[in-house]
């Protein structure tokens, strides 16, 4: 599942197929077929992301402020001075391990994207998801069982969200984090993204985005071409 995360990424930023038709298809196929997420909902909003990346109110990624987490200097100290706090801030380097990574996935996501499939009345979309549930269900109850499938999705959802979590993060939320203050695109790009050490080991777990800084700048590169 977090493989064909990276996979359905590099099909939804046309990476793959030299025309956008045959990336858009495929994109499809790998996040509602054999992922059982809608294409729609990844674009509305990772395209945002990518506009305007760590700009608090336009990047849906770093909407966890202030309800959460408090992020970025500017907007912490802003915190500090209006006196609101929702969360122990100080003590948010120990809760993130509990509320971010664990629980991002199987418990927001899971449901979130039935809810924007209905509400924006996505019915392709919400069909290729459905062909992911029941393909589950077909393979797996026979043999575990009812508790025991649901067991399963909810262990790998769990599982994939910690994984997920930890590579959207880490080279992203260490780099400013502000109100959108129009910078030139190039200069928007460079603040919000940093690389993480290049091993085989990191180019697989996270699917070439310790690469950050380059994907931004080049988003339609394949991912193997980073490193150059």
């Amino acid at each position: 599942q977090a493989q064909a995360g990276w996979l359905q990424h590099d099909f939804g930023h046309l990476s793959v197929f030299s025309t956008s038709k045959w990336n858009h298809w495929v994109h499809k196929f790998v996040i509602g077929h054999l992922k059982g997420a809608p294409a729609s909902w990844w674009n509305h909003l990772h395209f945002q992301h990518h506009a305007k990346p760590n700009c608090f109110r336009k990047d849906p990624d770093v909407n966890m402020h202030p309800l959460f987490f408090a992020l970025g200097k500017t907007l912490s100290v802003e915190l500090g001075v209006q006196k609101k706090k929702f969360m122990p801030y100080n003590h948010q380097h120990k809760y993130f391990f509990i509320i971010g990574p664990p629980a991002l996935v199987p418990l927001y996501f899971q449901w979130y994207i039935f809810y924007f499939v209905v509400q924006r009345k996505q019915w392709v979309d919400l069909a290729w998801m459905l062909t992911f549930y029941i393909r589950f269900f077909l393979t797996y109850l026979p043999l575990l069982g009812v508790k025991g499938m649901l067991g399963l999705i909810l262990l790998v959802r769990f599982i994939e969200s910690n994984w997920f979590v930890w590579v959207t993060q880490m080279n992203h939320i260490p780099m400013h984090i502000d109100y959108d203050k129009n910078v030139d695109w190039f200069s928007t790009q460079l603040q919000a993204t940093c690389n993480v050490h290049q091993s085989f080991f990191n180019d697989w777990f996270s699917g070439h985005l310790n690469f950050q800084i380059e994907h931004h700048l080049f988003p339609t590169m394949p991912r193997h071409n980073y490193w150059k």
